[in-house]
């Protein structure tokens, strides 16, 4: 099956809260090699008028594609993620993430080109919290292989 051209512009409804824990964040940061105190340490975070610990920069890719999954678990997408390759991430932070946000996203497929049985699906993620404020938009590429590929 083709992947669906016909997906580009549409705008999913926001996901349920993303629950953001104190000990996940410490788990990325370790698994991204990020030392500084504010990934691991309540009272370095506090000292640096955080809430609680961050995130590493790259943590908003863990929710992202939670809401991604929407697209990729829709079979009428035509998505077969066996054939998906991840192409390009960008973020953009207007605050950092904190140990203790319930994050909502909306996830919008910006575009889908196809050119010699490779598609391109770039989706932007725009990551809010509970009151609606903009913490991060995440724009993904992923390269899709057609299935004569």
């Amino acid at each position: 099956m083709a992947i669906d051209a016909g997906y580009a512009g549409r705008v999913y409804p926001p996901t349920a809260p993303y629950l953001v824990g104190r000990e996940h964040l410490r788990h990325f940061a370790a698994a991204v090699g990020a030392t500084h105190p504010t990934h691991h340490d309540v009272e370095a975070a506090r000292a640096l008028g955080y809430a609680d610990v961050v995130a590493t920069p790259t943590f908003a890719v863990v929710i992202a594609q939670a809401a991604e999954a929407q697209l990729i678990s829709d079979p009428a997408a035509g998505i077969d993620f066996s054939r998906v390759v991840h192409a390009e991430e960008r973020f953009t932070h207007h605050r950092p993430i904190v140990a203790g946000d319930a994050i909502v996203t909306v996830l919008h497929v910006d575009s889908i080109v196809e050119r010699a049985g490779l598609a391109m699906v770039t989706t932007r993620c725009e990551l809010a919290d509970a009151d609606g404020a903009p913490v991060s938009t995440v724009v993904s590429t992923l390269a899709v292989r057609g299935a004569d590929a």
